[in-house]
């Protein structure tokens, strides 16, 4: 009962969202809108104040002129159509964001940016924790909170997979759970699942299935310090309990990749990369059922809140609360928990993938080299240091579906990367490369430290199961030689490369306007999913 009242509330809040998204004024026409859309370089457009209501900061997003004509689409067709029928356009969340209580700097859109619930995916924006309006929102997180990316290095070569290469993808299959419904093979109780929530990546290595020297290099070192297992509810303990250490489905993968180019050789030198051709396995998975049901607790929660401290808003999507309140700070302990069982999460299939590859080349982990180089999260809010109008504030930063790239010399990136920067892990449509950048000074001043997190949808997944066939993807990976082990054969359309951007281009848009570094090219031979 209590999950088909969430599901009801949630589809009401979208619908009111959608109403009210464009609340105090008037329809304009696709020309009147770009009136306050201007470009500022070759990569970075602005949204002026009064692009929506309330604005309280520009918003601002990264794009190149391959990219621009996909997000500008969008917004076209939301106006010739009047808005009915369709999802508010990236541009339209980015600006709403703007409007939002406590915000500083701007509203900022990174290369994937695409529609999502409230905050666009792809979206970045900080709030001032000394303001006493200061929000929280849980759709600046995203319902998969703390969804990321973990990248392994090994000390192998292209060559050592061409005679074991399916049977390795078949032992990683068998050992990774994965898809909907999926149930995981390292056996926790209740009483493991609240260490877990509460100690992250610390949980992971005390019961064996994290190496030590992984958490120096994981975000946060694996574990948000002001997680209370308290404020996430009993369902959502329930749905994560047999969920950990599974891969889940979607874009979530586990995927053994080869180094395809090498941009900057001594950062790459640095994550242990010495060569072309040297195999890495990257895995992408998040919080799974216990994060979804934190957010639409939250979101349930917060509608109140609201009410009761007469916050508005643009968009009902964009619910939230007072940083400072009851509600708030709820939110966040019970988001930090949440993050501390994704890098579980991560940890455990790290171990179970370790595994694999010790069995199929009848090593050990440790003389394969299967060193983790870093773990980014994607969806997660963060009390940061950040330099605003050239004064040092405190804020909280929401990253959805953005990753941080915080630059050379910060103290929270790990030593050996304190003179290249954080790595960033930027993952591809499946069949497609991926990327490692790192972080840098500019990245710092204009974005919070945030760049890109892969490719970004280009269309929904009901539309590309629609236009795609599952045999042609298949067979198309095939050509590539690139091996597949799927759960549900027919839900690849929804993650095939014609679904995404080119992440090559986001990649490159990055890159060109400064906000972080290309470091490494990654090429996939074998791609598990759900």
């Amino acid at each position: 009962t209590l999950c088909v009242c969430v599901c009801v509330c949630v589809c009401v809040l979208v619908a009111l969202g959608r109403g009210m998204a464009n609340s105090g004024s008037a329809r304009r026409s696709f020309q009147e809108e770009m009136k306050y859309v201007e470009q500022v370089t070759d990569t970075e457009w602005r949204i002026k104040k009064g692009f929506v209501a309330n604005m309280k900061v520009p918003g601002k997003f990264y794009l190149n002129h391959r990219l621009k004509d996909l997000m500008f689409e969008e917004l076209e067709q939301y106006t010739n159509t009047g808005g009915v029928g369709g999802f508010l356009p990236s541009m339209k969340q980015i600006a709403n964001v703007a409007a939002m209580p406590g915000i500083v700097g701007a509203s900022i859109g990174l290369p994937d940016v695409h529609s999502g619930y409230g905050f666009a995916i792809g979206n970045t924006a900080a709030f001032d924790m000394s303001d006493p309006t200061a929000v929280v929102s849980p759709g600046g997180v995203g319902f998969d909170i703390n969804c990321g990316v973990r990248l392994l290095r090994t000390n192998l070569s292209e060559e050592d997979l061409k005679d074991i290469k399916e049977d390795l993808t078949q032992s990683l299959f068998d050992h990774i759970p994965v898809g909907v419904g999926s149930k995981g093979i390292i056996p926790t109780n209740m009483s493991d699942l609240e260490e877990v929530l509460e100690l992250g990546m610390d949980w992971s290595v005390r019961e064996g299935y994290s190496w030590a020297e992984d958490k120096e290099h994981a975000e946060e070192f694996g574990r948000m310090l002001n997680a209370d297992p308290s404020k996430v509810s009993s369902r959502a303990k329930k749905r994560g309990l047999p969920q950990l250490g599974t891969l889940g489905a979607g874009n979530h993968y586990a995927e053994i990749q080869i180094v395809d180019e090498i941009f900057d050789k001594c950062a790459a030198s640095t994550m242990g990369v010495d060569h072309v051709g040297q195999v890495v396995v990257m895995i992408h998975s998040g919080s799974r059922g216990l994060g979804h049901q934190v957010a639409s607790d939250a979101l349930l929660q917060m509608e109140s809140a609201m009410d009761r401290d007469r916050i508005h808003v643009n968009d009902k999507q964009l619910a939230c609360a007072r940083i400072t309140s009851q509600e708030g700070q709820d939110y966040l302990a019970a988001m930090a928990a949440a993050a501390n069982y994704a890098w579980v999460n991560r940890s455990s299939m790290t171990f179970l993938c370790r595994q694999a590859f010790a069995k199929a080349f009848q090593s050990t982990p440790d003389d394969l080299d299967m060193h983790l180089i870093y773990d980014v999260s994607h969806n997660i809010a963060k009390v940061e240091e950040h330099m605003v109008d050239g004064k040092p504030k405190t804020l909280l930063v929401h990253r959805k579906g953005s990753t941080r790239a915080f630059g050379p010399h910060h103290p929270l990136i790990p030593v050996d990367y304190q003179f290249c920067g954080q790595p960033v892990l930027v993952g591809g449509s499946m069949g497609t490369c991926s990327y490692v950048l790192t972080g840098t000074d500019k990245g710092m001043r204009d974005t919070f430290g945030s760049t890109c997190h892969g490719a970004g949808r280009a269309q929904s997944r009901n539309k590309s199961r629609r236009k795609l066939n599952y045999e042609d993807v298949l067979e198309s990976l095939q050509r590539k030689g690139i091996s597949i082990r799927v759960a549900s054969p027919k839900l690849v359309t929804e993650e095939a490369p014609d679904s995404y951007k080119d992440v090559t281009e986001v990649v490159d848009t990055c890159h060109e306007a400064g906000i972080s570094n290309k470091c490494l090219k990654l090429r996939p031979v074998a791609v598990i999913k759900g």
